[in-house]
């Protein structure tokens, strides 16, 4: 005779799987290594400071008058 299987289990089962395969393919097409990602908020940083460097006057003072303290 043949196993007896619980029908939820392996429905449930059958689903996690097929939800961790849809994952890995996400992962795949979507994410970025820790490398990446530290080389892009670099080259970010650099573009920025490059920018800030590059202006003709300083940015004005706060206003004080908004900030009574």
């Amino acid at each position: 005779m043949g196993d007896i299987v619980n029908l939820r289990r392996a429905r449930k089962a059958r689903d996690r799987k097929a939800a961790e395969q849809a994952a890995v393919e996400a992962r795949a097409r979507h994410g970025r290594t820790k490398g990446q990602r530290a080389i892009e908020q670099a080259e970010a940083d650099r573009a920025a400071r490059h920018v800030e460097q590059s202006r003709r006057e300083p940015p004005p003072p706060p206003d004080r008058a908004k900030d009574p303290f």
